[in-house]
C-alpha cells in the first residue's frame, strides 16, 4: 500500500457479531459426565421436591430384572420414562420418580444354579438360605451396575433411594398382599395342566413364555368302540396329535356336533400300511383325503354319512387297553364327548383329549365334573413316573430341551398294539420358556391359584365383585391408554384369562406363607389356616429378617404359635410368581413411601407391549384382588426395538446395538433424541445411519442454539421492549411462540413426544434459522440501538427461555450446557425451572395469516435471486434490488409494513401492484407474484455490505447512511 493511501476503517470490530464460547462440536462423550457430577452436587432431584405448593405427579417404574447389562430396550424404556416425569415436573408438578428393581425368580436361581454345576454340586445338597443369601448377593450386584447404567443415561429420579422387590418391607407387604387373597377366599389350591418347565422344574405364567419353531412327531391313532351297534361297531375312530407322549394319559374322544363325519372303508392300500383293506374308519369329510394318503391308503369309499348325534354316550378303548404286563392299566372307558373347541381344518376331526395335558381338554372335563378322571403320570422332569406301564422313568425332554426318549416309545407300542395307522413330522410353533430357551410341556400339578371369577366378601365392590369384573370396569372406565389400542389387548385378555398360577416351584422368592391341614382335600373348607394374628406375625418377622425366616428351623411353630396344633398343619413351601411381586409394588412403593401417592394410584404406567400380558396384567389383578380397583390412571405402551431392516435383535444375528456404545461414540443425548424422534407407539427401528441422521437433526437444533446464544451476548433487562411496542415481524414469532407452548404443554401431557420434538425442531429450523433469524441478521449486526435491534434481541431472549425448557426433558445436557452458557451461577440448572408463562395475548391469528402472505412472496423472490446468484449474475443477494409485482392489493399493503429489503436480504426492493412482464420470474404454486430482476445501484456499504446509492456521501467514509448512524 502507497504511503499516501488512506488505510480502510476495521468495520468488521464494530458490528455487533454474535459472541459466545458455546462450541458447535458437542463433545457429549466426553462432557455429559461431567453435567451428571453436577446435578449430583447441587442435588436437583431433592431440591425438586422442596417445591410447595405442587400437585404431585407420580409414575411408577416397572421394575427391570436385576441380571444383566441394558440393552437398547431398557435404554427407550427408561428415556420415555424420564421424559414423562421431567416435563411434568416443568409443567407445574411435583413429579417423583422411585427407580425399582425385580429381584427374585428363575433367571437369578439359574444362574447360581449354573454356578454350583460347574462345581459339580447339586442346589438340593445346599441350605436354602444360604442358597437364597448368593441369590440376594448376585441380584445386588446387578441393582448397582444397571443403576450406574441408567444413570449415565440423564435418568433422573431417586437413585439413592430405589425400591427392591427383595427388600425385607417388600418382601414382608408382598407376603401381606398373599393373605389377602387368602383371607378374602380367592386362593385355592387345584390341580390342573399348568406349562410347566423340565429344565427349570417349576411351572411357568403366560407372560415367561415365547413360542418358537419346533419339530413333533405326528400320529393318527385309532380308537375302536366298547358299545357301537350296526355298522359303527366294527369301526375306529381316527384321532390326530403332535405330542404322543400325551397318548398314555388319553381319558376321552372329542368330536363336534357341527362338523360333517363320514363312515369310509378302506378298499385297497400300499404293501407297506399299517391299514388292511375292509377297516372301517370315521372321518371329518373334509380330512379323509389327507389321512388315507398319509396312511399309503390307495382307494377307500364313503360308506355313509354320520350324524355326530350317534356318537352320543359312545364308549371307546384305549389303544393300550388289554395289552400283557400293563396289569389293566388302561382297561378304562374312553367316552366320546362333544366339545366346541373341535374342528375340520386339521387333523381328522376328532380330538385326543388328556385332561392333565391340554387346557381345553381340562375345561371339557371340568365341565363334566370329571376331575376325579385326572391322570399324574409326569413327573417334574418331564419323566414318565414309576407307575405307569412300560415308559416309566422315559423323559419327554431331558435336562437340556432336547427330546427325550418319551414319544419315540410311545409310537413304538403304539405300532405293536396295532393302535396307529399313520405317523410324520410336522414344523410348528411351540411353547418355550423364555429363560432357557427350552420347550414346555402341559402338566397336571397340583399349584396354587387365585380365582378370578370368586365372589370378594371384602366390601371393596364399587367396581365388581370379582377380580375379572373389576378388572374389566377399570380397563374401561378408571384408565386412559396411550394408543388406545392398548385397552383392546388387555381387555381381551383379562375376558377370557383363566385363574392366576401363583406357585413355582422354586426357592428365590416370596414363600406363599399359609399352611394346609393334613389329611384334608383341597375342597374341605379347614384345608386352609386362616389367621389374622399368624399372618401378623408372618408379616413383622419378614419386615425384621426378610422372607429368609419362613425357611428357618421351627418357622412353622413360631408363626403358627397358640392358635392352632402345628403337628396337624403342614407348611407351603412354595414361592410366588415373581408378577405376582411385581404386581404388589403398588402397595409398597404408592402405598408405603413417603415419596408415593396419597390413594395408592399411580398416575402413570409405562412400559412395551409384552407388559400387557407381563406387568400391567400382574398389576391390574393383584390390585382388583386387594384394593378392588386398577393401581394406574395412565398406561403408556412402546413397541420393540428392532435394527435398521426391520429384524428383532438378537446376539446370533449380531444386529445386537447397545446403549453404552452409542453414548460413548455420540453420547446419550444423541439417543435420547432417537427416542424423541420415533413412533414409540410402535415398533422402532436402530442403525448406524438412523443414528447419523438423528445427529445431523442435533447438529442444526444446535446451530440455532449458538446463534441464539451469540446474539444475547451482553443482553440485559433495561434493553428490553414490551410486546406492545415491537414490530410486526417481532409480533409474530411471540404468536408463534405461544400456538407452540400450547402445542408443547399438550403433547407432552398426551406423552407425544415425537409431535413435541418435531413442532420445537420445526419452529427453530424453519420459522427461526430459515427466516426469522436471517430477516433479523443485519439489524442484529449492523443497527445501533434502534428498535429494530431491541426487539429482536428481547424477542431472542424469549426465545431462549421457552426453547430450552421445552427441550430439557429431551436433550437433558444439551439444554443444560445452553443454560449454564447464559446463567453460570454454581447452583444454576435449567432442570429446576418450569416451562414460562406464555400469554395468550400473545395470539395473533390476523397478523399469523398476514405474514403467511409475506412469506409466500419471500419465496418466490428469494428462488428468482437464486437463479440469477447459479448463472453467476450476481455472487450475494445483497447486489440485488428487485422489482416485485404483486396482483392483491391487500397483500401489497401489508408487505409495505414490513422492510423488505430486510425481509428479502437485498439492497433495495421495489414493490408494485402493476402487471408484471412477461419475462419476469414465476413459480406456478404461487399466483400472483412475480419478479424481475434488477441490479442494485450505488456502492457496497464496507461495514454492512449493502449496495447504495448514498454510500460515501457521510461522515465516515464508504458506509451506508444506516451504518454512519450506528457508527456515531
Amino acid at each position: 500500500m502507497c504511503a499516501d493511501t488512506p488505510e480502510t476503517p476495521d468495520y468488521k470490530s464494530t458490528l455487533n457479531l454474535p459472541k459466545t464460547d458455546f462450541p458447535m462440536r458437542a463433545g457429549l462423550p466426553k462432557r455429559e459426565p461431567q453435567w451428571l457430577e453436577r446435578w449430583e452436587k447441587i442435588g436437583v432431584y431433592d431440591r425438586l421436591r422442596e417445591k410447595e405448593g405442587r400437585e404431585p405427579f407420580t409414575l411408577h417404574d416397572g421394575p427391570p430384572y436385576a441380571n444383566g447389562h441394558l440393552h437398547i430396550g431398557h435404554a427407550l424404556n427408561k428415556t420415555i420414562k424420564d421424559m414423562i416425569v421431567r416435563s411434568h415436573q416443568m409443567m407445574g408438578f411435583d413429579a417423583r420418580y422411585v427407580p425399582g428393581w425385580d429381584c427374585h425368580g428363575l433367571p437369578i436361581e439359574w444362574k447360581i444354579e449354573e454356578k454350583y454345576r460347574q462345581k459339580g454340586k447339586n442346589k438340593d445338597d445346599v441350605d436354602v438360605v444360604d442358597f437364597r443369601q448368593e441369590c440376594r448377593k448376585f441380584a445386588e450386584g446387578w441393582v448397582d451396575i444397571q443403576r450406574e447404567e441408567f444413570k449415565r443415561m440423564g435418568i433422573a429420579g431417586n437413585w439413592e433411594d430405589p425400591y427392591l422387590t427383595m427388600a425385607y418391607h417388600a418382601e414382608a407387604v408382598i407376603a401381606g398382599e398373599f393373605q389377602k387373597f387368602l383371607m378374602n377366599g380367592t386362593l385355592y389350591q387345584g390341580s390342573k395342566p399348568v406349562m410347566w418347565s423340565p429344565v427349570e422344574k417349576t411351572a411357568l405364567a403366560e407372560a415367561e413364555i415365547e413360542y418358537h419353531d419346533h419339530k413333533s412327531h405326528t400320529i393318527w391313532v385309532p380308537f375302536g368302540f366298547q358299545n357301537a351297534s350296526g355298522d359303527l361297531a366294527e369301526a375306529r375312530v381316527v384321532i390326530w396329535t403332535t405330542t404322543p407322549w400325551t397318548i398314555p394319559s388319553n381319558k376321552a374322544v372329542a368330536y363336534n356336533n357341527k362338523v360333517a363325519y363320514g363312515l369310509y372303508r378302506v378298499e385297497s392300500t400300499e404293501e407297506e400300511s399299517w391299514t388292511k383293506p375292509g377297516e372301517l374308519y370315521l372321518f371329518a369329510n373334509a380330512l379323509v383325503a389327507d389321512t388315507m394318503n398319509r396312511s399309503r391308503v390307495t382307494a377307500y369309499n364313503k360308506v355313509r354319512d354320520v350324524e355326530p348325534s350317534e356318537f352320543d354316550g359312545l364308549i371307546l378303548n384305549h389303544p393300550f387297553a388289554g395289552l400283557d404286563e400293563a396289569n389293566g392299566y388302561w382297561d378304562y372307558d374312553v367316552p366320546m364327548i362333544d366339545g366346541d373347541h373341535v374342528t375340520d381344518d386339521a387333523g381328522t376331526g376328532f380330538v385326543h383329549t388328556a385332561p392333565s395335558h391340554g387346557a381345553d381338554d381340562y375345561e371339557c372335563f371340568m365341565a363334566r365334573n370329571w376331575l376325579d378322571r385326572m391322570t399324574h403320570n409326569v413327573g417334574e422332569e418331564s419323566e414318565f413316573l414309576p407307575h405307569v406301564p412300560f415308559f416309566a422313568g422315559l423323559q419327554i425332554f431331558d435336562r437340556k430341551g432336547k427330546e427325550g426318549k418319551a414319544n419315540n416309545a410311545v409310537i413304538a407300542k403304539l405300532v405293536e398294539a396295532g393302535g396307529i395307522i399313520a405317523r410324520g413330522r410336522i414344523t410348528h410353533s411351540y411353547p418355550h420358556s423364555w429363560r432357557s430357551k427350552a420347550p414346555i410341556v402341559f402338566r397336571n400339578t397340583p399349584q396354587w391359584f387365585a380365582s378370578v371369577d370368586r365372589e370378594i366378601g371384602d366390601g371393596q365392590d364399587q367396581y365388581g365383585k370379582t377380580i375379572r369384573d373389576r378388572a374389566l370396569t377399570s380397563i374401561d372406565e378408571l384408565v386412559k391408554w396411550t394408543p388406545q389400542k392398548g385397552r383392546n389387548r388387555l381387555f381381551s385378555m383379562i375376558e377370557s384369562r383363566p385363574d392366576w398360577v401363583l406357585s413355582r416351584q422354586r426357592a428365590w422368592g416370596v414363600p406363599l406363607t399359609c399352611f394346609v391341614k393334613k389329611g384334608l382335600l383341597p375342597t374341605d373348607p379347614d384345608f386352609l389356616l386362616r389367621d389374622a394374628a399368624i399372618n401378623a406375625r408372618i408379616v413383622e418377622a419378614f419386615e425384621a429378617e426378610g422372607a429368609d425366616a419362613w425357611y428357618m428351623d421351627g418357622a412353622k411353630e413360631r408363626f403358627i404359635g397358640d392358635a392352632a396344633n402345628p403337628d396337624d398343619y403342614e407348611q407351603v413351601f412354595d414361592v410366588l410368581d415373581v408378577w405376582f411381586d411385581s404386581g404388589s409394588t403398588h402397595a409398597f412403593v404408592l402405598r408405603d413411601r413417603e415419596d408415593g401417592t396419597k390413594d395408592g394410584i399411580a398416575d402413570v404406567y409405562m412400559e412395551g407391549t409384552d407388559q400387557h400380558r407381563g406387568w400391567f396384567h400382574s398389576s391390574l389383578l393383584q390390585a382388583c384382588g386387594t384394593t378392588g380397583r386398577a393401581p394406574y390412571r395412565n398406561v403408556v405402551t412402546h413397541g420393540f426395538t428392532l435394527d435398521a431392516k426391520g429384524n428383532k435383535m438378537s446376539k446370533s444375528l449380531g444386529n445386537t446395538i447397545v446403549p453404552e456404545k452409542i453414548i460413548q461414540q455420540y453420547g446419550a443425548d444423541i439417543l435420547r433424541l432417537w427416542v424423541a424422534q420415533t413412533d414409540y407407539t410402535a415398533d422402532q427401528r436402530i442403525g448406524p445411519e438412523i443414528l447419523k441422521g438423528v445427529a445431523d437433526s442435533y447438529r442444526r437444533l444446535r446451530n440455532t442454539m449458538r446463534f441464539m446464544l451469540g446474539s444475547l451476548d451482553g443482553f440485559d433487562e433495561a434493553q428490553k421492549v414490551e410486546p406492545e411496542d415491537m414490530p410486526r415481524l417481532e409480533r409474530w414469532v411471540l404468536h408463534r411462540m405461544a400456538e407452540l407452548d400450547h402445542e408443547v404443554r399438550s403433547g407432552y401431557q398426551a406423552f407425544d413426544f415425537q409431535g413435541v420434538f418435531s413442532a420445537v425442531f420445526n419452529f427453530a429450523t424453519v420459522d427461526l434459522s430459515s427466516f426469522y433469524f436471517d430477516v433479523r441478521k443485519d439489524a442484529l449486526y449492523c443497527d445501533g440501538d434502534t428498535l429494530a435491534a431491541r426487539s429482536a434481541r428481547t424477542v431472542l431472549d424469549m426465545l431462549f427461555h421457552r426453547i430450552t425448557a421445552w427441550l430439557a426433558p429431551i436433550l437433558v445436557f444439551t439444554m443444560e450446557e445452553v443454560w449454564l452458557e447464559r446463567y453460570s451461577e454454581e447452583d444454576a440448572s435449567i432442570h429446576l425451572t418450569d416451562f414460562p408463562h406464555t400469554p395468550a395475548d400473545w395470539l395473533d391469528e390476523p397478523l399469523a395469516e398476514n405474514l403467511a402472505k409475506v412469506r409466500r412472496v419471500r419465496r418466490v423472490t428469494t428462488a428468482a435471486l437464486e437463479l440469477q446468484r447459479q448463472d453467476k449474475v450476481i455472487g450475494s443477494s445483497l447486489e440485488a434490488a428487485p422489482v416485485v409485482h404483486v396482483e392483491d392489493p391487500e397483500v401489497v399493503a401489508i408487505l409495505r409494513t414490513v422492510p423488505l429489503d430486510d425481509l428479502f436480504i437485498t439492497s433495495g426492493v421495489v414493490l408494485t401492484g402493476d402487471p408484471a412482464p412477461a419475462e419476469a420470474f414465476r413459480m406456478p404454486e404461487y399466483d400472483g407474484i412475480s419478479v424481475v430482476f434488477e441490479k442494485a445501484e450505488g456502492d457496497k456499504c464496507q461495514r454492512c455490505w449493502k449496495i447504495l446509492p448514498d454510500v460515501g456521501h457521510h461522515a465516515h467514509p464508504d458506509v451506508c447512511g444506516r451504518c454512519n448512524d450506528a457508527l456515531g
